[in-house]
């Protein structure tokens, strides 16, 4: 009996001490563990040196996620120069000026009814394959109107939104071809017209989801808060139609959004209807068409059309900065009729046979370039006071 309880004794011993060995050993290569754990200089070949290059995302992961698009409005009142750089070009200046001479040089071969609006109007086809539309106003306050708001589109350095207009004198060589068509025409002899770069492919244009409200007091606005949800596309018209906004202002042209305001009374989805006098063009570009009503016409109406005017310039928050510019530039010289005179002089041969703004209607101009500079700043007085506001609360 001694002699097996010894032998278990022995055995047991036996076993405590190969446990003490494995434990020690076990200790020992958890402090080689340790050792290794320990930040060691990144050597070329290690597994640490591997692990630091950048790994190609696992296809669990996904692709990685595009950048933002740019953004859209800078400075609270601006748009981006990356979204004006996706603006149709429309009528450049070069292309202008070569259908400018070539019209003015051209034959008139034939003149047809239809496609340019009232009914003594005519689409003419020129001598050098082009046409054009021929303008002959009720009287020629509107054809110095829509001579003089082309000229005033120069200024404000949008006139690629306006197809090249030039004038013509009814009877002259120009027109020798269509002496039977002259004769039964309305037109009389020695009138001055407008002959307008005539576009195929237009298409009709419905304002904005801005605009588009059940009374003109309660006109939204189009501000950088307005944005939200709008495609590349959406952005980029809007861009032509805030240069649209101030150019309708500025000349009291209210044969244009102003008429669809006017028109809510009876017609409350007019504004979800087409825009008079506003098509878009093959390139995408809004076209300013047909502007005799601005300047004269519309200067003389103005008490009846100031209630549709005003509300849509104070829908307004975002502007082109140019155009800002142009503005502010004819604001401090406070010489815009001025200006507009030497331009129109410049570029029109013509010029001296319709005469200019009366004093008066020089006056309203100059006002109304004052006007909407004082609302440009108004816009920006009002996004620094947000951006400082959202800086206090953060």
């Amino acid at each position: 009996m001694p002699r097996v309880v010894g032998s278990a004794l022995a055995g047991l011993g036996l076993v405590l001490l190969l446990g003490w060995a494995s434990l020690a050993g076990l200790r020992s290569k958890a402090g080689l563990l340790e050792e290794e754990r320990a930040p060691q200089p990144s050597r070329p070949g290690t597994l640490r040196a591997l692990l630091t290059v950048p790994q190609e995302p696992s296809p669990a992961e996904g692709p990685p996620s595009p950048p933002p698009p740019p953004p859209s409005v800078r400075g609270g009142v601006f748009w981006s120069r990356a979204l004006e750089a996706q603006v149709p070009r429309g009528f450049s200046r070069a292309s202008s000026a070569a259908w400018l001479r070539a019209a003015r040089g051209s034959r008139v071969l034939s003149l047809e009814r239809g496609g340019c609006g009232r009914s003594s109007n005519r689409l003419a086809l020129l001598s050098d394959g082009s046409r054009a539309c021929v303008r002959y106003g009720i009287n020629p306050e509107q054809i110095l109107g829509e001579a003089l708001s082309y000229h005033l589109a120069g200024l404000l350095g949008i006139q690629e939104r306006l197809p090249p207009l030039a004038l013509s004198r009814v009877g002259a060589r120009q027109w020798a071809l269509v002496g039977e068509e002259l004769r039964g025409s309305p037109w009389a002899e020695g009138a001055v017209v407008s002959l307008a770069r005539w576009v195929e492919n237009l298409t009709e244009v419905v304002a904005p989801a801005p605009w588009r409200a059940s009374g003109a007091p309660l006109l939204p606005g189009l501000g950088p808060g307005a944005l939200a949800g709008l495609g590349r596309a959406q952005l980029v018209e809007l861009v032509q139609w805030s240069d649209l906004i101030l150019f309708d202002y500025l000349t009291g042209n209210f044969d244009r959004l102003a008429s669809n305001l006017f028109s809510l009374q009876w017609d409350p989805r007019v504004m979800h209807r087409a825009t008079r006098n506003l098509l878009r063009g093959p390139d995408g570009g809004l076209v300013f068409l047909d502007n005799e009503a601005g300047l004269l016409h519309g200067y003389r109406l103005l008490s009846a059309w100031e209630p549709y005017h005003e509300p849509l310039l104070r829908s307004l928050c975002l502007f082109r900065q140019d155009t800002a510019r142009a503005l502010r530039a004819l604001h401090r010289r406070r010489d815009a009729a001025r200006q507009l005179r030497a331009r129109y002089r410049a570029h029109e041969p013509l010029a001296p046979s319709l005469g200019f703004l009366s004093p008066e209607q020089g006056r309203l101009l100059q006002e109304r370039v004052d006007r909407v500079h004082r609302h440009i700043l108004h816009c920006r007085a009002g996004a620094r006071a947000k951006q400082t506001g959202q800086g206090d609360a953060l």
